[in-house]
């Protein structure tokens, strides 16, 4: 077998594993073989270690005094790249709280946004070796919907949210990296239009697998 290869999960709530919320005072998490970077896990099994590095609330590159002022997926992506190096993949699957009306970003400003992460992770020597750099996968979060408690803070979301996987996609193909559209395989829960069901973490856990099983050599069986 060969090595073991290390991959980090960079997120949002989605990636933490929150459960659909009917307030903002819910703080629950679903368990960690349910969350989707844990259903990778069982996939990989022995051939690869997953790093879950989610904040619920987390942007792009928004500070968010809003929601605590420190929620810039930027600024918390060069520490977790010079923690967990070295790496041979980062999966980001970001945007989704961009949408915030506070924010005023459309799909194509967050696909800007997102090429800044990209960017970064290309900046910074945190490859399998000291010459290298990570595989990147692109995950475009489903479409939200304005329901729930939430709807007061995403007025436009969904009008907006609907161009994300074509810049988005436009952005991965422009600096040559991976790409999953998880609208074309989920969707979000009604009781809140932002967050995933257990079976939603399922299915896109076991997509995220079989891709990164195409893209990484060393998970390849030989």
């Amino acid at each position: 077998m060969s090595r073991k290869l290390s991959i980090l999960c960079f997120g949002d709530s989605n990636t933490h594993g929150t459960p659909p919320m009917r307030d903002v005072w819910e703080l629950d998490r679903f368990a960690a073989d349910i969350r989707w970077p844990g259903v990778v896990r069982r996939q990989l099994g022995d051939w690869a270690d997953i790093i879950e590095e989610a904040q619920p609330g987390r942007t792009t590159v928004y500070d968010d005094p809003a929601a605590g002022g420190d929620r810039n997926g930027l600024t918390a992506l060069r520490v977790a790249l010079d923690s967990h190096r070295p790496l041979d993949c980062v999966v980001i699957m970001l945007g989704t709280n961009d949408l915030h009306a506070r924010h005023s970003a459309g799909a194509w400003i967050i696909s800007l946004n997102l090429a800044q992460l990209i960017q970064k992770i290309r900046q910074m020597p945190c490859g399998p070796t000291s010459d290298s750099h990570p595989a990147i996968l692109v995950i475009c979060p489903p479409p939200v919907i304005e329901t729930g408690f939430a709807a007061q803070s995403f007025v436009g979301a969904e009008v907006k949210a609907k161009d994300m996987p074509k810049h988005l996609a436009t952005v991965a193909e422009k600096f040559g990296v991976e790409y999953l559209n998880a609208g074309d395989l989920i969707s979000v829960d009604s009781i809140d239009g932002i967050h995933f069901d257990a079976d939603s973490h399922e299915v896109l856990g076991l997509a995220v697998a079989e891709k990164l099983k195409s893209i990484l050599p060393g998970l390849r069986p030989h």
